[in-house]
């Protein structure tokens, strides 16, 4: 770490917009990790299926695929903090069609159904959300912002799995932990409304192919970003194993729902942590080789998870994973945001929210159809090598990212308005 000014830790939160919309983002975090140990307990007491469980990643990341180029452009075209209260309310309206379906002992297929109605509102959510953030906070805080939001949502995610787990276990009613979700979403929509945003202009979007192109074709234009999300793309796909926790709570660290909530949150404890102090420190002096040693550090404790028996040590390998994995988040955040001219953020964000949601969903679903196969170990362990091998063959194909110094550096040349060939 290196500056050569005083550090203020706390710039972005003396912004009330900045303030809103986190206390919002990890409340509406909070509803949805609960339900996903609803959502994951629930099936597996009723399908006692590896591949049950996968289909939950998979029926969530089919419509971020099929909508993420009209989704950018409607990102850019409208009032972002509309189309975000839009995307919660959809999320709300899921969660309580998931808590009809528990109550009423529905077919699994409708699971499914209402598990896809959430993944569209989310493929809205994740766009609206990132393009937004950089109209309610000064450009000089946004480093410290991208880490506090960070840490605002890896928090939740440790309170999240650990409230649906503990308040699962005591009413061994997962329709309440969906309606909880549904809640905190809502809650999250009136926070947002009440948002001042910087009021930037934006050209008119004319809906066309061309247009709805043009942010992959910036991520593709800008190496260091393209390389950056195939990185996260390709270390999470491989070495994602959220999916298969219930598994792991049950059948083979034997600790039941409370400690699948554990389980689930202790990534996210280590990763808020991190955060955290990377937002009191100055920014990283070498943003690219601390991001390619992070994914591998991602890797090598996944590994250990898999061959872990031991309930502490489980812990202790996913709260390292988190760690890892956060300061990924910061680098690539960082550089998607800041380095995007504004009429573009909300295209190259829907890019962005692909890669995203490619890598956690469509993990989840291979971590769950391999261990169906082969045993959930098996899956696991294979999946952390496979993600030291991403870390190697990206270090030799951007040999960039391993010259990046301080991302301050990397930005401008990446997105100065009308730079449309960094």
């Amino acid at each position: 770490m290196t500056g050569t000014v005083p550090h203020d830790p706390y710039q972005a939160l003396k912004e009330a917009g900045f303030r809103r919309f986190l206390t919002g983002h990890l409340v509406g975090t909070v509803g949805f990790q609960m339900q996903g140990v609803a959502v994951g307990w629930e099936l597996y007491e009723r399908t006692h299926s590896a591949v049950a469980l996968g289909l939950v990643g998979l029926v969530q990341v089919v419509p971020i695929i099929l909508l993420f180029l009209p989704v950018g452009h409607l990102v850019d075209r409208y009032d972002r903090r509309t189309v975000l209260i839009v995307a919660l309310a959809g999320l709300a309206l899921a969660a309580a069609g998931l808590a009809v379906v528990s109550l009423s002992h529905a077919p699994v297929p409708l699971f499914y159904a209402f598990l896809f109605l959430s993944g569209t509102a989310r493929a809205l959510l994740g766009p609206a959300k990132s393009a937004l953030l950089p109209e309610i906070v000064r450009r000089e805080a946004f480093q410290n912002a991208v880490a506090w939001n960070s840490g605002g949502w890896q928090m939740a995610e440790v309170i999240g799995p650990a409230v649906g787990g503990a308040l699962l276990a005591a009413t061994r009613s997962p329709a309440l932990v969906y309606l909880t979700h549904a809640v905190l979403a809502l809650a999250f929509a009136a926070l947002v409304a009440g948002v001042t945003t910087s009021g930037e202009r934006r050209p008119a979007v004319a809906a066309s192919l061309d247009s709805l192109l043009e942010g992959a074709r910036y991520v593709m234009r800008t190496r260091i970003l393209l390389a950056a999300i195939t990185l996260d793309l390709f270390a999470v796909l491989f070495g994602g194993a959220v999916a298969l926790l219930p598994i792991y709570a049950k059948d083979i660290l034997h600790v039941g729902p409370a400690g699948l909530g554990g389980l689930l949150a202790a990534q996210a404890i280590g990763a808020v942590s991190t955060t955290v102090v990377m937002a009191h420190l100055p920014p990283l002096k070498r943003a690219g080789p601390a991001l390619l040693r992070a994914v591998a550090l991602f890797g090598l404790a996944m590994i250990a998870f898999g061959l872990s028996k031991v309930y502490l040590l489980s812990l202790t390998a996913l709260a390292v994973a988190g760690a890892a994995d956060s300061v990924s988040v910061v680098i690539r955040m960082t550089l998607a945001q800041l380095g995007t001219p504004n009429d573009l953020r909300g295209r190259v964000s829907a890019v962005n929210s692909l890669f995203i949601g490619t890598s956690n969903q469509l993990g989840e679903f291979e971590s769950g159809a391999v261990a169906g196969l082969v045993g959930p170990v098996i899956s696991v362990v294979a999946g952390g090598i496979g993600t030291l091998v991403v870390v190697g063959l990206v270090a030799a194909r951007w040999p960039e990212v391993r010259r990046l110094g301080r991302l301050e550096e990397a930005i401008p040349k990446a997105g100065v308005p009308g730079a449309r060939t960094p």
